[in-house]
């Protein structure tokens, strides 16, 4: 199956069969393998040519799997396949040829290989002669199925491959069987067709076919030489081919073909055939291919017989002309690899024909000097001219052609050639010279020229490194651009390029005579001539090229010449010329003091780097180092800019030679006092305040000082140890100053550039830091970065370019500390400058978050010390941690404020006034220095953690650990127990959560067993913050430990009670399980029984066991099975009563009192509300007497100290006295009957009729006594605790108790009402209370007023009747003092959201001052509109009238949709069970609790959502009016909020209203079908019957109610229509429910069958907003109209005429 597919056409089909057949191959048994030999050589054939390349690939590994199997099998069928196997051998596609090679390799071993294919030679040969000879593309490929190009590309392909597999053939037969080859072959080479291949268009089978050539002539060479006639012509006239691919093989062949062939000249006209195409080659570069074609030039005409190159002179100069015209091609100048073949076969040629001997010495000479003149020196010109053949080989080729004929000039011969080799040398030279000064003696020359000359002269001076092609690049001399060499020198390290100079000195001695007197000539020639240059037309290249030249040439004899030629000054400078002469011998240093000083002196220059090598030059000729040193100390004292120093330093550091030149000047004094001068002025330079000089020339003398401070040559400094300690002195001085210095942007530059001299020191210098006065600097860099950038004034880029610094600085100590065992006083000064940082509460949080950030990447940085990390972290760690005292004076510093929370709300009891630090913390924008302390330190634990390091021994480290942790938690415990935490103590905890220093961080990485220990442990000592602490951990971890637990299993474990016993057991109690419980109560209960009266009020008495008792009854998540024992403890305390009344703090003063006896009664008034909570047993009428005395008592206690009640426990005393008053309410309220007749029979009137009566007797001119005193509430939480108590206390009033108030009168002047003046006192007193800023007064209050409510609109009704009929509208106000509440408030509002855009919700935060001014405004507003519906529907009217003239009812609308969340989803806790539908603010009740502080952020969005509901419920008429006059946005988002929350909800509550109406009519039914919306009335009168429908609209109640009719009997038409109308009109107007509309319009009706005409304006009996008859009649035509019709008929028509006669009316 697998074979047949192989037949197939299909490419895909193809490949996949022949992987597959490979595969089976490979897994089945070799028997069923061999089955397929005998097809396989048939397939094999055909399909190993195939077209595409990857079935040949495939093909050729499969076989290879074929063989493998079938191994010595294969053997029958190898001469049918071998052909097609050496073909695919030598497929053009390498894969394919790869596999076919691996699969012949896996059949034959490489000895066998030759023997197999002379097996086959006869096959194979026939194979490749049919290929070769008789086939063609049709007969290769069906014509009807292939297309042409197809048939054509795979011809072309095989005859490549047979070409090549031929030559294969050839060159693995066994040597013996060639022989029997060349009959066979002979008929080949005897074909034209065959020969024609040379000229084939295809290149590949052209370059196959020079291939086969070569390899005939190396094996076949004597049928080649039968054949020459045909083989010379087919190769030597193909010369000129320029194809890439073919001009390989090509030259190969012509190679062979000469060597080969004696008489291959004879078989060609070479004058006329083969050298002109030669020449043309050559004068066109080689056509891209010099890198092929010209390394054959020397063998090519090495082979030409002198026949043929006659005459010389002329065939040389075209050969060579044509050579170097070439080279000025620009593909060849373009290429270097090209440019240098060529100039390479130019030189070698030339040697070439130099060597070549002719008959005429004259004819010799003549070639010599063509060959120099015309040949050498131009080509020498031409490189000179072009830069970009400069750098070729041109200069070594010359060095090396020079030294050949030096050496042969030497040899002294008999035949003269040593006379010819010195005329041709000093000719060559003569000539040379001629050409340089073309070049140099002109005012523009090239500077790029000059630069190749010093070039090739130092090559010259030089040709050992001709042979060191490697060191080539570095002996070139570059002049570099300026910025180039900023750029090198960036880093402050310098590429050290260590020539091998003493190499090159030691070569000159070795160099000849005979070269080194003419370059000497030559050099003085050209320096001569440049010096006049420089001196008359100071021209800079012609100095840059004396620089150049004294580099490489820096002799006496050229100095002497330069100063001879320089002489010719004024008289003046002749004198001074003589003393310097006089005082120095050498010309060198004559030089020097003459001419350089003075161009290094001169201020334009911008490039002083040859000027520098000059100077150099002259150093190199000095005798002695000490000459050398006083020089350059002269220098020193000169003033000469910096920039040049820097580049003598820099050239020392790139060359061993140079440095010895200048290392004593180095070490030397005088530099090293002007360098520490320059440091000073650079430091002063950036912090003095004035602008600093020029960037480039500060940054040079940056460049420098780093230089010299960080460039270290065998482990020594370039300067004086004692220097590099000044300067850094200088650096860590003005670094200091920096920070102190506030203007930033001066000191930037030079912070910058002292942070990189001070980086590349540390990471270069090794031991830098074991320096004081480095690690002095390292630490005020390191308290840069430790510090806020407002504090250092420094740009983020300085700050991350310091701390880069220290870091490296730090890296380079970790590694000193690590060789050199001492401590570092870097980290000793760090660790208590940091300490120092914390404790001093000067931070805030940002300047906290950096110190951490420091100080933790300090810490990872000390990890990375090997070995020796656990004792410096460790140590670290320790010099930053307070001790003991330390310690507990942080905590001290800590204010107190956080008790008030816990003591309220009883986690802990105390009967001491708590001491300690009272600042406020309101104003801070510090933060104490505890809790910066304890974060950094905790940062440092968890680094440590982290990283795995173990610092001394286990147990005290883990002791230190957790002690550092525990005062973390301390902390955060601290600020968790605020009531209100500044945004300073947030934005803290913010930080940590972001820096992940938190417990569970701690907890992942450490075991905390230890750690609850430990405050376990000081809980116990301590109490207080800590027992809320130890609570916090337990509900972390879940777990109480055994040792806690210890503390209450016996009673001496508790015994004596102690603070820190009783509040860690206060604090523990929420965490027993219910019989540990028991057993704590029955512990405290038998204490209490034993109690005497001295202890009463004791820790360790009844106060302690009180306080214990409350705590386990108060939190009952399990039921603590004592309730029966809870009456007992009353009877206690009745009986401590009766001894010591005293005791009881009943209607005293408190000012005297004892902070004991407070918290011991405050322990017994809490536990009152508990035992009627939990007491399960009746109580006794005595008892029921205690405690309702006792609760008055303890209230009029409470009243008469409000002055008092800034100090915590009289305000604690308060708040549980007002909370029994509210239990015992709540208790009276709630009591079911079944509880009732346990009670003491009169208890429970008396209860209504005393004590109730009582409470608020005292208590409601208590709220207002203590609010009037109070005017602003930052007095505070104190207060409000209080208030809160006292509040929940007045929500239990009742409506009788507010009436007969005992207040005293408040009246307001101006005020309009009609309410009794007791009613109205009452308002004026609460009224304004909706505008304190303290949330319980607001909901306390309104609860009083909500009730009140109900009561008001009937005085108004009285007066309604009083109103007469006017013209204009009338308007009535809703009670006064809540609308000049509600005046305040709106001013107050507009101001906080009117740059709020109507929709966008505006997040209030909870208890802010906006809070409560938002909270009252929407109470005040739930007040009004209860007040609006229990008006009868006249007054409404009034009141809707009055709201819509102050534009009140517009702006709570627009303030609503500010306030309302576009999603009202409600999350809390919903009342009945769920249901599919989502629950919003719309749907859920809202309950406004005066302790109720749960959910505080999604109140005012409920309650705002609440008023809207309200107000569309109630006044549906006035927020459609308003929806209609809003523009287009505000309408559509009023529209779609309401649409899609709000009238659903009212629809339905609309309709099943309807529904469950108790309202009867006469005459008239409703009926309400809730699926539709609809409501249906259905009216009968006598034989009249009307059906009405009405329909509520999706936006209800915004869009329109629709009213439609049914069935109608015995009514027209018109009168019909105008019902309708009215109906329409009654609903879409009146404010107020369908059933009201409904009643309304039933009136409406029945008047006007009892005879009452409508009025003739309205067309309506009843008015539609009024409510009022026509009354107004005219005295004419008798018409009556309603009043308010009238008005609005006169003002809009400007007439006072009646509407129907027309007459004017009275």
């Amino acid at each position: 199956m697998v074979l047949r597919k192989l037949s197939k056409r299909d490419i895909t089909t193809k490949l996949k069969a022949m992987q597959e057949f490979g595969t089976m191959c490979k897994e089945r048994e070799a028997e069923v393998v061999k089955g397929v030999l005998p097809y396989w050589p048939r397939i094999y054939c055909k399909i190993s040519l195939d077209h595409d390349r990857r079935v040949r690939e495939a093909t050729q590994q499969s076989f290879e799997q074929l063989i493998l199997k079938v191994k010595k099998h294969l053997a029958p069928y190898l001469k049918s396949i071998m052909g097609y196997w050496l073909i695919a051998q030598c497929d053009t596609y390498s894969p394919a040829a790869s596999a076919a090679e691996l699969a012949f390799e896996k059949a034959f071993p490489s000895s066998k290989q030759p023997e197999a294919l002379a097996f086959c030679k006869d096959e194979i040969l026939n194979v490749l002669q049919d290929h070769l000879l008789k086939e063609t593309p049709d007969t290769l490929s069906d014509p009807q199925t292939v297309p042409e190009e197809e048939r054509e590309a795979k011809f072309f392909r095989i005859l490549t491959c047979s070409l090549l597999a031929l030559k294969k053939l050839l060159s693995m037969l066994p040597k013996k069987e060639m022989h029997s080859l060349e009959e066979k072959l002979m008929s080949l080479l005897s074909q034209n067709k065959f020969w024609k291949y040379s000229k084939h268009s295809i290149p590949q089978v052209r370059s196959a076919f020079f291939e086969l050539a070569s390899a005939f002539c190396q094996y076949l060479p004597e049928l080649v030489k039968t054949e020459a006639p045909r083989v010379c012509p087919a190769i030597l006239l193909s010369i000129d081919d320029s194809d890439a691919v073919v001009c390989p093989a090509l030259w190969e062949a012509v190679l062979y073909a000469i060597a080969t062939i004696e008489d291959c000249w004879s078989h060609v006209n070479a004058k006329k055939g083969v050298l002109p195409k030669l020449w043309t080659v050559l004068r066109e570069g080689g056509r891209g291919l010099a890198t092929i074609i010209y390394p054959n030039l020397l063998p090519f005409i090495s082979k030409i017989p002198p026949g043929i190159a006659e005459p010389k002179l002329e065939y040389f100069r075209t050969f060579f002309s044509s050579i170097i015209q070439g080279l000025s091609s620009e593909r060849a100048a373009a290429s270097p690899s090209e440019s240098s073949a060529i100039i390479t076969a130019f030189m070698e040629c030339l040697r070439f024909a130099i060597l070549q001997k002719t008959e005429e010495e004259d004819d010799q000479r003549k070639i010599h000097q063509m060959l120099i003149y015309d040949q050498l020196i131009p080509l020498t010109d031409a490189v000179l001219k072009e830069p970009r053949l400069q750098n070729g080989p041109l200069f070594y080729q010359i060095a090396e052609t020079l030294s050949s004929w030096e050496a042969k000039a030497e040899l002294s011969n008999d035949d003269g050639t040593d006379e010819v080799f010195q005329k041709l040398l000093s000719n060559f030279w003569d000539h040379l010279l001629k050409m340089c000064v073309v070049h140099v003696d002109t005012l523009n020359a090239d500077e790029k020229s000059l630069f190749a000359i010093s070039a090739m002269l130092e090559i010259l001076q030089n040709p050992k490194s001709a042979t060191k092609p490697n060191n080539r690049k570095s002996l070139h001399i570059r002049f570099i651009e300026e910025d180039e060499s900023e750029r090198i020198t960036e880093n402050g390290k310098l590429t050290e390029v260590r020539n091998s100079d003493s190499e090159i000195q030691a070569d000159l001695q070795h160099s000849s005579l005979l070269r080194k007197e003419p370059l000497e000539n030559l050099v003085c020639n050209l320096g001569e001539l440049s010096i006049v240059y420089v001196n008359e037309q100071k021209s800079e290249q012609h100095l840059k090229f004396l620089s150049a030249l004294l580099n490489s040439f820096s002799s006496n004899r050229v100095f002497q010449v330069l100063l001879d030629q320089g002489n010719d000054a004024s008289s003046a400078q002749a004198e001074s010329q003589n003393e310097i002469k006089a005082y120095y011998e050498s010309p060198s240093v004559q030089f020097l003091y003459m001419n350089l000083i003075t161009w290094l002196k001169e201020d334009w220059r911008k490039d002083t780097h040859f000027l520098v090598d000059i100077l150099y030059s002259v150093l190199n000729c000095c005798n002695s180092n000490n000459e050398r040193k006083i020089i350059l100390d002269d220098l020193t004292k000169m003033d000469l800019k910096w920039i040049i120093f820097l580049q003598i330093i820099q050239k020392a550091c790139s060359s061993t030679t140079k440095l010895s030149l200048v290392s004593d000047w180095l070490k030397g004094d005088t530099l090293g006092e002007r360098l520490v001068m320059l440091a000073d002025d650079l430091c002063h330079l950036g912090l003095k305040p004035i602008a600093p000089t020029s960037e480039s020339s500060s940054s040079e003398r940056w460049t420098l000082l780093s230089l010299v401070l960080s460039q270290h040559i065998k482990n020594e400094s370039l300067i004086g140890e004692t220097f590099v300690e000044r300067i850094i002195d200088k650096l860590q001085a003005a670094l200091s100053k920096a920070k102190d210095l506030s203007e930033a942007g001066n000191t930037e530059p030079s912070v910058s550039f002292i942070c990189d001299v001070a980086s590349s020191f540390f990471s270069s210098v090794k031991g830098c830091l074991l320096m004081p006065s480095s690690e002095d600097l390292l630490l005020t860099i390191f308290q840069l970065c430790a510090q806020r950038q407002d504090a250092t004034h420094l740009t983020d880029l300085l700050v991350c370019k310091l701390k880069h610094t220290w870091m490296s600085g730090v890296n380079s100590l970790v590694r000193q500390l690590r060789s050199v065992h001492r401590q570092s006083t870097f980290l000793r000064k760090s660790a208590l400058w940091v300490k120092n940082q914390i404790q001093s509460s000067s931070l805030d949080v940002k300047s906290l978050q950096v110190l951490i950030s420091a100080v933790s990447d300090l810490l990872s940085k000390l990890t990375e010390a090997d070995g020796q990390s656990g004792y410096l972290v460790g140590a670290y760690v320790e010099e930053v941690t307070p001790d003991k005292t330390e310690w507990g004076k942080l905590r001290g510093s800590l204010p107190t404020e956080w008790m008030h929370k816990p003591l309220l709300e009883g986690r802990l009891s105390m009967n001491c006034e708590p001491l300690g630090s009272c600042v406020k913390l309101g104003g801070t924008t510090k933060l104490p220095g505890h809790l910066c302390t304890s974060a950094l330190l905790s940062k440092m634990v968890l680094v440590v953690l982290e990283n795995g390091i173990v610092c001394g021994d286990d147990d005290s480290e883990r002791k230190k650990k957790d002690d550092i942790i525990a005062e973390l938690l301390y902390s955060l415990q601290w600020i968790e127990e605020l009531e209100n935490p500044p945004y300073l103590l947030l934005e803290y905890l913010h930080m940590l959560e972001e820096m992940h220093i938190t417990y569970e961080k701690f907890s992942t990485l450490s075991n905390t067993t230890s750690l609850q220990q430990t405050i376990f442990t000081r809980s116990e000592e301590h109490g207080r913050l800590w027992s809320l602490t130890m609570a916090k951990v337990i509900r972390a971890e879940n777990t109480v430990s055994r040792e806690m637990k210890q503390l209450f299993k016996t009673t001496e474990g508790f015994l004596p009670l102690t603070e820190g016993r009783l509040h860690t057991l206060q604090c523990l109690s929420p965490f027993l399980i219910e019989e540990e419980k028991k057993e704590l109560v029955l512990h405290c209960v038998a204490k209490l029984m034993t109690c005497t009266q001295t202890k009463l009020s004791s820790i360790d008495g009844a106060f302690g066991c009180l306080s214990i008792l409350n705590s386990c009854l108060n939190d009952r998540t399990t039921s603590v099975d004592c309730d029966h024992l809870l009456p007992g403890i009353l009877k206690i305390i009745i009986s401590w009563k009766n001894d010591n009344e005293d005791s009881f703090l009943f209607s005293c003063n408190l000012k005297e009192t004892s902070a004991h006896l407070l918290g011991f009664n405050i322990e017994m008034i809490r536990y009152l509300p508990l035992l009627l909570k939990y007491s399960t047993a009746p109580l006794a009428d005595s008892e029921w007497d205690f405690i309702m005395c006792s609760m008055l008592a303890w209230l009029e206690t409470t009243s008469e100290n409000r002055s008092l009640y800034h100090v915590p426990l009289v305000q604690i005393f308060a708040c549980v006295s007002c909370d029994l008053a509210s239990a015992l309410s709540a208790y009276f309220e709630a009591a079911a009957p079944e509880t009732t007749e346990n009670l003491p029979v009169n208890l429970i009137s008396e209860w209504k009729e005393f004590f109730s009566e009582g409470i608020h007797n005292l208590l409601l001119p208590l709220l207002v006594k203590v609010t009037g005193e109070t005017k602003n509430a930052s007095v505070g939480s104190f207060q409000n605790s209080v208030l809160t108590s006292l509040g929940e206390a007045l929500t239990y009033i009742s409506k009788d108790q507010l009436l007969n108030h005992k207040l005293p009168a408040k009246f307001v002047a101006g005020q309009k009402t009609n309410l009794p003046d007791k009613l109205q006192t009452l308002l004026n007193m609460l009224s304004p209370l909706l505008l304190f800023w303290a949330r319980p007064v607001q909901i306390s209050v309104y609860h009083m007023l909500y009730k009140l409510m109900p009561e008001l609109p009937k005085f108004d009704d009285e007066d309604l009747k009083s109103y007469g009929d006017e013209e204009e509208e009338l308007a009535l106000s809703p009670p006064a003092a809540l609308m000049s509440v509600l005046a305040t408030q709106e001013l107050l509002l507009e101001n906080i959201l009117e740059c709020i855009p109507v929709g966008e919700f505006a997040v209030i935060q909870p208890l802010s001052d906006e809070f409560c001014l938002v909270l009252g405004y929407l109470l005040t507003w739930k007040l009004i509109l209860a007040f609006f519906k229990a008006a009868s529907s006249q007054l409404r009217v009034l009141y809707s009238q009055y709201l819509r003239r102050t534009k009140s009812l517009n702006k709570l609308l627009f303030h609503l949709f500010r306030l309302m969340p576009e999603n009202p989803v409600f999350s809390g806790p919903t009342s009945e069970a769920p249901n599919k539908d989502t629950k919003t603010f719309f749907t859920e009740e809202l309950h406004l609790d005066v302790k109720g502080t749960g959910g505080l952020s999604s109140q005012i969005p409920h309650l705002a959502c609440s008023v809207y509901h309200i107000t569309l419920k109630d006044l549906p008429a006035m927020v459609r009016l308003w929806w209609n006059s809003c523009e287009k946005r505000v309408f559509n988002v009023v529209d779609k909020f309401t649409s899609k929350y709000v009238s659903s909800v009212l629809s339905s509550q609309e309709i099943s209203s309807v529904q469950t109406s108790t309202q009867l009519f006469n005459g008239m039914t409703v009926k309400a079908r809730s699926a539709a919306r609809e409501v249906i009335a259905t009216y009968s009168v006598d034989d009249i019957f009307i059906e009405l429908i009405i329909q509520l609209p999706s936006n209800y109640p915004l869009g329109s109610i629709t009213v439609e009719s049914g069935k109608r009997v015995g009514v027209a038409v018109q009168q019909w229509r105008n019902w309708m109308l009215q109906l329409s009109t009654y609903l879409t107007h009146q404010n107020g429910s369908i059933m009201e509309g409904l009643s309304l319009w039933k009136n409406n009706v029945d008047k006007r069958f009892e005879g009452v005409e409508d009025c003739m304006i309205c067309f309506s009996v009843i008015h539609g907003s009024n409510y009022s008859l026509p009354k107004k009649a005219c005295r004419t035509c008798k018409k009556k109209f309603h009043s308010a019709c009238l008005y609005k008929w006169f003002t809009s028509s400007n007439k006072s005429t009646c509407p129907l006669c027309r007459e004017t009316f009275f």
